[in-house]
């Protein structure tokens, strides 16, 4: 088995994530584009990442970001075209990057030809394309909510039918239980890969078998069933790299979605680790302070767990999630240490790394004086249901300052210049105000920058086979300032060493490894003996 995952390009792969909207924009108009992104592949090469997951681009009315959508095989026009696209697709591979597409399979837009067909009749051909129940006005089928609040149910009156949406009522979900909707993503999917694209994300995987009679969503009975079938009718077929999203998985559903014999997707994006910073019980704007040593523990699990038997996405950020530099680093005095050694530990691990755009720069999060700046519309619905609940407007800006998804899409800072380089109209979302030091510009004339310790990094991963393959053991496991771990394959041992604090911490492992290679360290001079100093981290081989 091990033998089969060895051909897998993708293990020793660093992926790159580009939110479109927000990473260039080419045209003026202020919202990123798929040009935008083809005049900066030179910087992603450089970079060294071997693949870039485009967050979607599909057509769409963009009622939830684009996971709406309307058409699967065209491109928004707030992106582009689809000449765009397969130019964008054509010169990424000049550069030996492929282009990893986001598609959501659990769910339409409305505004799709198919539930503008299923909405006609009960005997229209795509009418159970989509999941319905009959019923009576105002007396659902349960008592299902959608995840965005309100009932999962919505009353279509020429029908005398509800259909069911997980999300917003634009987001009808697909009936998988119809074998001639799989086949209709399953010609979909061959028609991307005709076109090149090099792998596939997909977008909340796990709810596609729901069975909403049982008030199931996730997890469903057919799951790994239907999943299996999508990967042979189409992933099977070509060399591809495949992620699932699985909000819902644990180790036991990690190794069937990440089976090394690729019966279902290349590696799983889970999602433990995210929410240990928020109080017990309560929701994410309810921020706490990370237990470090759970942090640990958690890391440790699905490190050793799925070792040999799956394969883990290695993630800090996303779209939907802060800043890590501000979220566990520290974003003022130690921004660059802070934002070195969290990319030490984790590309020290098994698993295939993300990179979110502008992490490689020590991007932090924003803080904007006033909820009118902001334009997510999680956060501003929060803001309006706080304030009736009676919290401080003081308050509640603190949780949007900590969690709120705007701080990953600001725009890419690509220089001092006005809006950073990003656009030359007005930005769709405001530039962080630090644009003017922090910048992709500066860090490239600067060899210490975050940019070349990243890139060293993704370089580090393909040199040293450790970093692929080799066994994971915590150490210090009990310590609330030290994230040390080791990788073993065969005679090479490599320790991965940090200090995730801003005050120095006592580390005897520094003396044990003191005649070992320093393959990477985040600060220039050596420090005291048997001391890390705020956030220092290190690799050591021997």
């Amino acid at each position: 088995m091990e033998g089969t995952r060895k051909e897998h390009w993708w293990r020793d792969a660093v992926i790159y994530q580009i939110y479109p909207r927000s990473f260039q924009d080419s045209n003026g108009d202020g919202i990123g584009d798929l040009r935008g992104i083809i005049q900066r592949l030179d910087y992603l090469k450089e970079l060294g990442i071997d693949a870039i997951w485009l967050s979607p681009v599909c057509k769409s009315p963009q009622d939830d970001n684009g996971y709406d959508i309307s058409d699967y095989q065209d491109i928004d026009p707030m992106f582009g075209s689809l000449d765009d696209m397969e130019e964008l697709i054509k010169e990424a591979k000049k550069r030996n990057i492929r282009i990893i597409m986001d598609l959501v399979l659990n769910h339409s837009s409305d505004e799709h030809r198919w539930f503008q067909e299923a909405k006609k009749s009960k005997d229209n051909p795509y009418h159970d394309y989509y999941v319905w129940r009959d019923g009576k006005e105002g007396v659902y089928p349960n008592d299902m909510r959608s995840v965005f609040g309100g009932p999962a149910w919505e009353w279509v009156p020429e029908l005398e039918q509800y259909y069911f949406h997980q999300f917003s009522v634009k987001q009808p979900d697909l009936n998988w239980e119809n074998p001639k909707v799989r086949r209709e993503i399953y010609d979909m999917i061959l028609w991307w890969m005709e076109k090149g694209a090099g792998g596939f994300r997909l977008d909340v995987i796990d709810q596609i078998a729901k069975e909403p009679d049982q008030k199931i969503t996730n997890n469903g009975p057919r799951l790994h069933e239907f999943i299996q079938e999508l990967s042979r009718e189409t992933f099977q077929k070509g060399d591809l790299i495949t992620v699932g999203e699985a909000w819902g998985a644990d180790i036991e559903r990690a190794k069937l979605y990440s089976n090394p014999d690729g019966s279902e997707f290349s590696m799983v994006f889970q999602f433990e680790h995210i929410g240990l910073d928020q109080q017990e019980g309560k929701s994410k704007w309810d921020v706490a302070p990370l237990p470090v040593v759970k942090l640990k523990q958690v890391l440790a699990k699905w490190q050793r767990e799925l070792h040999g038997c799956g394969w883990n996405s290695l993630f800090w950020n996303n779209h939907d999630l802060p800043r890590i530099v501000s979220r566990w680093g520290n974003d003022q005095k130690y921004r660059v240490e802070s934002a070195k050694m969290l990319a030490t530990l984790l590309h020290g691990m098994q698993g295939t790394p993300y990179i979110y755009q502008g992490e490689e720069l020590g991007m932090t999060n924003v803080r904007f004086a006033d909820i009118s700046q902001y334009q997510d519309i999680e956060t501003l619905n929060m803001y309006k249901e706080r304030l009736d609940e009676g919290y401080s407007k003081e308050e509640i800006m603190n949780s949007i300052y900590a969690k709120g998804r705007d701080n990953a899409r600001t725009p890419m800072q690509w220089s001092g210049e006005v809006n950073a380089g990003f656009t030359k109209g007005t930005p769709w979302l405001e530039v962080n105000p630090n644009y003017t030091k922090i910048n992709a510009e500066s860090e490239l004339s600067d060899p210490d920058s975050v940019f070349y310790y990243y890139q060293k990094l993704i370089r580090l991963r393909k040199e040293h086979s450790v970093f692929v393959n080799g066994e994971f053991t915590l150490l210090m496991e009990e310590d609330p300032q030290v994230f040390a771990y080791i990788r073993k394959e065969g005679d090479t041992e490599v320790l991965v060493c940090a200090n995730f604090s801003e005050t120095p911490a006592a580390c005897d492992l520094l003396s044990e490894w003191k005649d070992g290679e320093v393959l990477i360290w985040n600060y220039k001079e050596k420090g005291e003996t048997g001391v890390l100093r705020p956030y220092e981290a290190m690799m050591i081989r021997r």
